[in-house]
């Protein structure tokens, strides 16, 4: 087997040699490509208890940048072996230059709009500082990503990421509108918007809204009683029955790239709402809708939804939503041809 070492700026969290991660992707696209791959995980170390268990043994984790560049100097022994860097980081975006000086063309997966994401975390200085990281990376490596806009004009392979199998297609269950019940699922950060969603419904008791994404011990709690907020799931029978268990999914992110989250929600005959910031993530999709950042607009959107939802099942039926076997074997290319 070809060796593949994946960097990422992810936070694994070490238990007794078992290793648990927040983000599914990681844990989910590094066991795939195991079946051809060689697989070592370089990341950095986190203190915090993390939900995923990640299958990969060989995953090395370090808390200070030395160590972490260190591992990647060591990895250089493998003559012939790939490197695949997600995401870019002050920390990855040292690897990719550390790679490079050593004659090493690393391959860059962006999964996100960087510039929107550090934006959201820092203010207009977090574009600038992307920028440069950006502007440098697509010089020296070879770029991946779920989104043509993410590339910013840049050559790069786009790939469609997906978790979806058989098992997200089968015993559909029915939507009851008796009740407007919300869901998302996804990590309870400021950048995802959840906070302002919160908002949005607050002293609204026609609806109800489920966040699925909480980490453990995390110091982010949201008290409102019209919100139930659940730790981040791992089971896929479970998650499958969270959006069986609703009626609309909203995904109130200031930025994405692919969100899988969406594919799931589509994949249940599950109606989405997002905001103006991300609907370039529409693509060719039916069933999604988009709503101005404002309690009237969102209510007035619920409700059409409501109202013309079997229209609406008839658009979600026709989409041709991509499979997680597809994107793993779009992955490999890419991968291949360095």
């Amino acid at each position: 087997m070809e060796k593949l070492f994946i960097i990422s700026n992810e936070s694994i969290f070490e238990n007794n040699g078992s290793f648990f991660c927040d983000n599914l992707d990681m844990k989910s696209t590094p066991e795939s490509l195991s079946r051809k791959y060689e697989i070592c995980i370089i990341a950095r170390k986190s203190k915090k208890i993390r939900s995923h268990n990640l299958k990969i043994n060989d995953t090395k984790i370090f808390s200070s940048i030395f160590t972490y560049l260190a591992k990647i100097f060591v990895s250089l022994k493998f003559k012939n072996a790939k490197y695949l860097v997600i995401s870019i980081s002050p920390y990855t975006f040292l690897a990719i230059i550390f790679l490079r000086i050593f004659g090493k063309i690393p391959i860059v997966y962006l999964r996100s709009d960087g510039y929107e994401e550090y934006k959201s975390i820092i203010g207009i200085i977090g574009k600038f500082i992307y920028h440069i990281m950006f502007s440098i990376v697509s010089e020296v490596s070879r770029l991946v990503s779920c989104n043509p806009l993410i590339l910013k004009g840049k050559k790069g392979d786009i790939i469609a990421p997906s978790q979806l199998d058989e098992d997200w297609l089968k015993n559909k269950k029915q939507i009851n509108f008796n009740k407007v019940k919300l869901l998302y699922i996804g990590r309870i950060r400021k950048e995802k918007g959840i906070f302002n969603l919160v908002n949005l419904i607050k002293g609204n008791d026609d609806f109800q809204l489920t966040i699925v994404g909480a980490e453990k011990n995390s110091s982010d709690k949201i008290n409102q009683k019209n919100v139930n907020v659940y730790e981040i799931e791992n089971n896929k029978q479970n998650l499958i029955k969270y959006y069986d268990d609703h009626n609309i999914f909203i995904l109130p992110s200031y930025t994405e790239g692919h969100p899988m989250v969406l594919l799931e929600s589509l994949a249940r005959n599950r109606p989405v709402i997002i905001f103006e910031e991300i609907e370039h993530v529409i693509g060719d999709k039916k069933g999604i809708f988009i709503s101005k950042r404002d309690q009237t607009s969102l209510v007035e959107l619920i409700n059409r939804i409501k109202t013309n939802y079997p229209k609406i099942l008839e658009g979600m039926n026709e989409n041709k939503l991509p499979m997680k076997k597809e994107f793993i074997n779009s992955l490999d290319e890419s991968i291949s041809k360095s």
